[in-house]
């Protein structure tokens, strides 16, 4: 054994140790079956949705309102593909 191994014994022991000890933390299991696994997606209906475009329509231009909106779309859409089995 080279001396250079010698010195990393004790790092990927304090490693190993560290990590056993933190996954004694999880207070959730990384198990995804079983009920609420899959977050609910509210559906809106087409009345509300024409709605919310003609409120949408009288915010000023650049308003971070919109912004915001345009961001909760894509994540509205990502859950929609990722959890599409559940």
């Amino acid at each position: 054994m080279t001396y250079n191994a010698e010195c990393w014994r004790l790092p990927c022991a304090v490693l190993v140790l560290a990590t056993i000890w933190l996954s004694g933390c999880a207070t959730v299991g990384s198990d995804r079956s079983g009920p609420g696994a899959c977050p609910p997606v509210v559906e809106y209906s087409s009345e509300f949705q024409v709605r919310a475009a003609e409120e949408l329509a009288l915010l000023p231009e650049g308003s971070a309102v919109v912004g915001m909106l345009v961001d909760y779309a894509v994540m509205r859409e990502q859950v929609r593909i990722i959890f599409s089995s559940c």
